[in-house]
């Protein structure tokens, strides 16, 4: 089942102190001008570093990008290998900008 996170509940989340589990799939470019922390592979080579990936298969992992296209297949290519608890950031981290 697709449980999507939109941007103002992890926002909410980061608020309260939660330490979440995130992967940044956009280019290293992208991620080194702006990003909110977590693991940073890029969806070009996810499917060959999935091994990078430090967070248990069974854990909650929140996949983002720039809008969420793809993040979302990132989501599948984890779901394709295993991790069992994967949630695209809906909107991407643009949604995220917006709320500030």
């Amino acid at each position: 089942m697709h449980h999507p996170i939109n941007g103002q509940e992890l926002s909410t989340r980061f608020r309260n102190g939660e330490v979440l589990n995130l992967l940044d799939v956009r280019e290293e470019i992208e991620y080194h001008t702006f990003n909110i922390g977590g693991c940073n592979i890029p969806l070009s080579k996810l499917t060959r570093n999935l091994s990078r990936i430090s967070y248990n298969k069974t854990d909650e992992i929140i996949v983002m990008c720039k809008a969420g296209l793809r993040s979302e297949t990132a989501r599948t290519i984890l779901l394709e290998n295993g991790y069992l608890n994967v949630r695209n950031l809906s909107g991407g981290l643009m949604a995220l900008q917006k709320l500030k």
